[in-house]
């Protein structure tokens, strides 16, 4: 599933050439939404909440969620898709530019004044409308949640996925079993989450060592066997979640973090 950070630039970049233009297209492909036309509505704006999207279209929001699968792709009119039209979900369009959203988790429309029907429960975004005490007084209420647990769960901070979660315990020094209470400053630990998605929101490729070369972007995250970057012990690897179904593959280095 995407990372907060490739939601936001995703959303940033359909807001760059779709904001105030007028929709000459709306192909809706779910059918609980087929009849569905918001063509020559405006496109009041477009962004991220978390890794959820919402595009504001007349006084109607696009909501979608990329899942494991999604991608927004943007083309100049007449440009081949790279995607196959049958995972198309929906076809946006103006005068110059086309946006097709494949394989989308989530594809819904609401009336604006409702959204926070849909995204009302999110915490604090990491990109955005920052608020770090209220994202740290959330993340401190999970005080007997496994720490990489609590990072995940967008009611406390919105926009972490697995691998940042990943990178914050290592960078933290805290294995991802250790329960929230026992970490000794979660306001540091909600503003290093926030420097490391602003960091790279506008980089194609993700780096939380602050190495770009190709392979030097983690430093645990995908490394199980694998030497640590600091300390030389190998990196282990395991699941971690609320429930069975919610588990994640996590990784550290026992000795580098406890």
């Amino acid at each position: 599933m995407p990372e907060g950070d490739t939601v936001w630039r995703t959303a940033h970049t359909l807001a760059a050439v779709f904001t105030g233009s007028i929709l000459t297209r709306c192909d809706v492909r779910v059918p609980a939404f087929a009849t569905i036309d918001l063509t020559g509505e405006t496109v009041r704006s477009i962004e991220s909440r978390g890794k959820h999207i919402l595009h504001r279209i007349g006084e109607v929001t696009l909501h979608t969620h990329l899942k494991m699968e999604g991608a927004w792709h943007l083309y100049k009119q007449g440009t081949p898709w790279r995607r196959p039209a049958h995972q198309a979900r929906i076809v946006l369009a103006n005068r110059d530019w086309v946006s097709v959203g494949f394989s989308l988790g989530t594809v819904e429309f609401v009336a604006s004044a409702d959204e926070a029907n849909i995204v009302g429960h999110l915490g604090p975004e990491l990109l955005g409308r920052f608020d770090p005490e209220e994202a740290t007084a959330r993340l401190t209420a999970a005080s007997d949640v496994p720490v990489f647990v609590a990072l995940l769960d967008q009611r406390n901070l919105a926009g972490i996925g697995n691998i940042y979660a990943n990178e914050i315990c290592f960078l933290r020094g805290m294995l991802p079993t250790r329960p929230v209470a026992v970490d000794p400053d979660p306001a540091a630990t909600v503003r290093l989450a926030h420097r490391l998605l602003v960091a790279n929101r506008d980089r194609a490729h993700r780096t939380t060592t602050g190495d770009m070369r190709p392979g030097r972007g983690s430093w645990v995250y995908g490394r199980q066997g694998r030497p640590c970057r600091r300390c030389g012990t190998p990196i282990r690897s395991g699941k971690l979640g609320a429930t069975p179904l919610t588990q994640r593959d996590t990784f550290w280095c026992p000795h580098c973090q406890s």
